[in-house]
């Protein structure tokens, strides 16, 4: 499983021009899975985000997390990221789910996020053609991997 996140001030995820996720300061991540990857990544990962100590204190130390900031998280499904630039300039997407599993497992990670986080997660749709607009904050941009 891999995470891009991205510490923002504000995004949002429009599908045919229509708002289906948007927050304030929080976490911008979006999600991918390989085809090794079972539901048992999906709490290590959860955890690994909401403990994720990139926000600043009043030093300006990267010592809060979005819990702390009482931030919200605005996940997005993309495949791309197991996209290999091995050979050629036309990226590879072997290592990705299989499109029907790895549905399953995002929307198992949607309900697992809520249940851990209740009513601060916003998503896109999987597979649809998203545009997702965002204020990186810092610019903080990470790449986790389970």
């Amino acid at each position: 499983m891999r995470c891009v996140v991205q510490r923002v001030s504000s995004a949002a995820v429009h599908v045919e021009g229509k708002a289906v996720g948007c927050i304030d300061q929080g976490l911008l991540v979006f999600v991918g899975f390989g085809h090794q990857d079972d539901e048992t990544v999906i709490e290590p990962m959860l955890n690994k985000l909401l403990k994720l100590r990139i926000f600043a204190d009043e030093e300006g130390k990267m010592k809060h997390n979005v819990v702390d900031v009482n931030g919200k998280m605005l996940l997005v499904s993309q495949f791309t990221l197991y996209g290999s630039l091995k050979k050629g300039h036309r990226p590879s997407f072997t290592g990705a789910c299989p499109p029907e599993t790895a549905r399953s497992l995002y929307d198992a990670f949607l309900a697992k996020a809520e249940a851990m986080y209740p009513s601060r997660i916003q998503s896109g749709i999987f597979g649809a053609d998203m545009k997702v607009s965002l204020v990186n904050d810092g610019p903080v941009t990470l790449s986790l991997e389970l």
